[in-house]
Formats: C-alpha cells, structure tokens, sequence
C-alpha cells in the first residue's frame, strides 16, 4: 500500500504519517527529509543558494522517484509539492492513495503560531499578520489540495484520532 499525506504547513502532515505508517507496518518518508538527504544540505540552503526553480525541479525528480521506484510506505509531502511541476497528476496517476489533511485557517495559524521559529515562511511575521497569510495561502492552494482521493479534516482532533481516521478509510 503507497499513501501520500498532503496539506498545508502544520496540518500534521509528518507526525500524522508516522503514526500512520508504524500502525499499518509500512515505511515512512518525509520528502524533505528525502531531499535533504540526497542534496547533502537543508531546504533553507538550497532555496538561499540555487533558488526557488532549482528546488522546485528537484523536489518533483525526488517525488517521482519515489512514487516510481517505492513499495509500501507513507509520503508526507511538503506544503506546496502538491502545487508545482505537474506533482498532482505524478501523485495521482501513481498507484498512491493520495488524502488531504484538511484543517482550517484558525487550527492552522494557531499551530504556526506555537511553532513559529521552525517556519522559515512565517519566522519574520507579527502573529497578527499569520492568519491572513494562511488565508491567501490556502486559497491558493485548496484546488491542487482538493485534487487528492481522499480528505481527512483535522480541526479539533488530536493527530492520533486523524491517524485513526485515516486507517479506517483505507481498511
């Protein structure tokens, strides 16, 4: 079985896909982690050092290779891979169980806002400015996300219970 969690930042895209994968016995990949592994340096480099483009282009290659080269696991994606270079159509032409991790602007900001310093996007911003950000963002954002098979919300669950969720759905 291959499933690819996707949404936006602090959905809970990596714990959630943790849990997931230690309850259904698969691997788990982060695919920034996955970059960073293979580009020897931290996402924050790469975009400060080779750009937005160059990471864009390596993040859908790493994607493709994993969703064309993997058996068994759990891919949590970042925020915006789903938005790019074509990687929805990648992710659902593959034989991937794509779902959505769906939560709203106010769960979303009032995670970012607890984990501010680990954003490089927010890091800079006035929390008053975050809900707004995470607006337009998703706006932006929500055609390529609602694109997935499945949509699992997040909003006043704990990530254990959207785990949970998330394997009844495929069960």
């Amino acid at each position: 079985m291959e499933i690819v969690l996707l949404g936006y930042m602090a959905s809970g895209k990596s714990t959630i896909g943790k849990k997931l994968a230690k309850s259904l016995d698969l691997k788990f990949i982060d695919l920034d982690d996955y970059i960073i592994e293979k580009e020897k340096q931290p996402i924050s480099a790469i975009f400060s050092t080779k750009g937005e483009i160059y990471f864009r282009k390596i993040e859908h290659q790493y994607l493709k290779e994993i969703v064309n080269n993997s058996k068994d696991y759990v891919l949590s994606l970042g925020g915006g891979t789903p938005c790019y270079a074509n990687n929805m159509s990648l992710i659902l032409e593959s034989n991937a169980i794509s779902i959505y991790l769906k939560g709203n602007t106010n769960t979303l900001t009032e995670r970012l806002i607890r984990k501010k310093a680990k954003r490089p996007l927010i890091a800079s911003l006035e929390d008053d400015k975050i809900p707004e950000f995470v607006a337009k963002h998703l706006f932006e954002r929500r055609p390529f996300y609602e694109q997935a098979e499945k949509s699992i919300g997040i909003d006043n669950l704990t990530k254990k219970e959207v785990a949970q969720q998330i394997k009844a759905t495929l069960l």
